[in-house]
């Protein structure tokens, strides 16, 4: 018994100490119906637009080369860098809300319980996030369609047409990153006020509170 003991103490320090809890994770809010349906939509998208990043470093990198050893530039290429990027910041800033990777302040936020949390964030969103989001889709959609009537072009006589699909991003992007907190305010709800219903608890028909 003894060495058998030592055996699994030899074991559990061979494959070395056990992987921090993930207490602060998105699993701290439940999921609900609708929530779960509008992560999935824009979880899709962004994993979708992420292989733009791989665009955006061909283009780079084509560009290095045919700056540099053909010492020729191409302005096209240059402004699709810059569309690329855009797009794709654009488009992953809604899949970070829903993945819970966007950027806070990890030192607080780890102490704190899941309601501080759920209070915390649906403040957040009410008070910051939505009147902003707000304001700025109401002002890009004149800004896209402005730019569409004028055929509004690239201001370098190589550059791309069309400048109004990239501007279009802005209110595409814009409007996804409302559909993300949408979802995020209906986990909070969940957690905070057991309504709508959580998926686990709707399985078995109670609700967090009468838990």
């Amino acid at each position: 018994m003894v060495m058998q003991d030592e055996r699994q103490r030899d074991d559990a320090t061979a494959a070395g100490p056990a992987p921090p809890a993930k207490d602060n994770a998105p699993s701290y809010l439940p999921h609900t119906g609708p929530s779960k349906a509008l992560d999935g939509l824009i979880g899709g998208i962004g994993h979708l637009v992420s292989w733009l990043w791989i665009a955006v470093l061909l283009a780079i990198v084509v560009n290095v080369i045919w700056r540099y050893a053909l010492h020729n530039n191409i302005g096209q290429l240059e402004e699709l860098q810059w569309h690329l990027y855009s797009i794709a910041f654009l488009f992953g800033l809604s899949y970070a809300v829903v993945s819970d990777q966007h950027v806070r302040i990890d030192l607080l936020h780890d102490v704190l319980g899941p309601k501080l949390k759920g209070w915390i964030e649906l403040i957040g969103i009410l008070v910051f996030a939505i009147p902003f989001v707000s304001v700025v889709l109401w002002y890009s959609v004149p800004f896209v369609v402005t730019s569409f009537e004028h055929g509004e072009s690239s201001v370098n006589p190589s550059g791309l047409p069309h400048r109004f699909l990239v501007k279009g991003a802005l209110t595409v992007g814009f409007a996804l990153l409302v559909l993300a907190f949408l979802s995020r305010l209906l986990r909070i709800m969940s957690l905070l006020f057991g309504l709508p219903k959580p998926l686990a608890a709707q399985s078995r028909g109670t609700t967090p509170a009468q838990e």
